[in-house]
C-alpha cells in the first residue's frame, strides 16, 4: 500500500500536537504517560517529535486523557490556522 505524501498543512497541524502533548506531559515521563494512556513509549516519541505526524484517533484519545486534555482543546489549538 502506498500512502499519500503529507501535505505542509497536515505536517505542520503534527507539529502542534506534538507540541501540545509535550507541553502537557509536563515533568512526567514518556513512559509513564504512554503507559497510562496504553501506546508504546516510541509511539508517544513519534507524535511529539512529528514522526508520526497523524497519529490514529484513538491513540490521540488516549493519551489526552491521559494527560488531562480534551479533545476539543487539542482540535482547537491544533487546527489549521490561517496566515
Amino acid at each position: 500500500m502506498v500512502r499519500t505524501p503529507l501535505t505542509p498543512e497536515e505536517r505542520e497541524r503534527g507539529g502542534r500536537l506534538g507540541q501540545l502533548l509535550r507541553e502537557a506531559r509536563g515533568g512526567r515521563s514518556m513512559t509513564e504517560v504512554a503507559a497510562q494512556a496504553g501506546v508504546s513509549a516510541e509511539t508517544l516519541r513519534k507524535i511529539e517529535t512529528g514522526r508520526a505526524p497523524t497519529p490514529a484517533f484513538f491513540t490521540v484519545a488516549a493519551l489526552a486523557g491521559a494527560l488531562g486534555l480534551s479533545m476539543d482543546e487539542l482540535v482547537a489549538r491544533c487546527a489549521f490556522v490561517a496566515a
